[in-house]
Formats: structure tokens, sequence, C-alpha cells
């Protein structure tokens, strides 16, 4: 990877044409990235409470002690609204990555929040297949990694633009195995798929990051377009600490007996 010099795509000058100093530029741009590591705080935030909230409706405990499933478990987690509740989060995505342009902050604000709470219900189920403890154990695992790789794009000299896309390249093949898996259900393919994923998910991570950072040139000084860009940064850094923490969950995730 080449030399990645910050300064050299910095031009210190608004989306408007006018200039600004290097002590503005600067705190606009600490400005923008704390706004991306908010929004996507508070989405994760809301994902978990939406999961846990679904959680503790859709179990209760049986006649023998055991977990038992409620009507609104069986509801999300076995009958066929569980196919709905699982493919949400992908409609949800898709209308953000193709309309995000045309709607005005406000809407993109709400449907980004709406995605975050389908995600959690989504996701409520692990919380079923795994214990508790092991859950708590891979997100600190998973926050504590996500949060070394997002400061090593952000403060890295190194070009990570070839690296990002060989993990984009990476991404696609995982999106491929993992239909084809749906049919063959094989554990050993499962399994190659979650420690690529991880590999895969930390690389994105770190160039998303680095790529975010630049992209403020563009936005700088529009106020509108830089909080929208800020919300769809959010989202592309929360689906990469997202996959990331299934996939580090299924590899060492203890389950429920």
């Amino acid at each position: 990877m080449a030399d990645y010099d910050r300064n050299a795509y910095a031009p210190y000058a608004t989306g408007m044409g006018r200039s600004m100093s290097a002590a503005q530029y600067d705190q606009g741009l600490r400005s923008y990235m704390l706004g991306i590591y908010n929004h996507m705080t508070i989405a994760l935030a809301l994902s978990g409470l939406v999961a846990i909230g679904a959680f503790m409706l859709g179990t209760t405990t049986g006649a023998s002690g055991r977990m038992a499933l409620t009507p609104f478990g069986q509801a999300i987690w076995v009958s066929p609204l569980k196919w709905l509740i699982i493919l949400a989060p992908l409609a949800f995505t898709l209308v953000l990555s193709f309309r995000w342009e045309k709607m005005s902050y406000g809407a993109l604000l709400g449907t980004f929040y709406a995605f975050a709470a389908v995600m959690g219900l989504s996701l409520s189920s692990i919380f079923v297949i795994y214990k508790l403890g092991s859950i708590a154990q891979v997100f600190f695992i998973t926050a504590a990694a996500f949060g070394g790789l997002s400061l090593f794009g952000y403060t890295t000299k190194k070009d990570l633009s070839a690296m990002g896309k060989f993990m984009l390249m990476g991404l696609f093949g995982l999106i491929i195995a993992g239909i084809v898996n749906i049919f063959m259900q094989s554990s050993a393919l499962q399994f190659a798929i979650n420690v690529i994923g991880v590999l895969v998910f930390a690389g994105l991570t770190a160039w998303d990051t680095q790529r975010l950072k630049e992209e403020y040139d563009v936005v700088a000084g529009d106020q509108v377009l830089m909080q929208k860009w800020s919300l769809m940064g959010a989202l592309t850094l929360y689906l990469n600490f997202i996959n990331m923490f299934q996939m580090l969950l299924s590899l060492f995730g203890n389950r429920n007996e």
C-alpha cells in the first residue's frame, strides 16, 4: 500500500467555494466524523434494546424450567413471518442506498433509525440461540476490534483503497457462498464463511473509515449534505460492526442447550 497523505487531498475549501483555514477544516472534520460515530452508536443501542425487548416478549419459562416460546416468539422466530423480519433490514438498506439523495434529512434520519429497530428485531433470535454472557463477551470483543480498526483507518498514512477494493471482492464472494450454503447446509463451508467474513469486515472497517474521512472534502461547507453523508457513513460502519459481531458470535459463541 502506498503512503497516504490526508493533507494532499484537503484544499481547505467548502463545497460552496469559500476558503476555510486549516483550524476550521480540522474542526469541521472532527465534527463530521463524530456525527458518524454518534449516529452509529445510537443505532447500535436501538438495535440492542429492540432485540432484548423482543426476546423478553418472545420467551417465557416453561413448566420444566426451560425456555419456551410465547405466541409472539412463535410468530417472529418460527412462523413464515420470520422471513419478512429477516429480509426487512435488506429492504431498508436498499431504500437508504438508492433514495438517500432524494430524501430530506428528517426522512433519512427516521428511515435510518427505523432500519436499526428492524435490524434489532431480526437479531433478537441470537438471545434464544446463544447464552447471554457469551453474547455480551463477543459484543465487547467486537467493539474493541472495531474501535482499533477504525482508529487505524483514521490515523494511518497508508492508502487503503487497494485493500478496500480487494475486501469488496471478498464481500461479493461471501454473499455468493452464503447463498450456496443455504442449499448445501455445510457446516465446514459456514465455518469458512465466518472466518473469512471476520477478516473482510475488519478490512472494510479500516478502509471505510479512511474513505469517509477523505469524503469530508466533498461536503465541507454544505451543512445539509454533510448531515446526510454522515448518516450514510454511520450506516456503512454499522453494517460492518453488525456483520463482524454475528460472524464472531457464530465462531466463538456458547449456545444454549
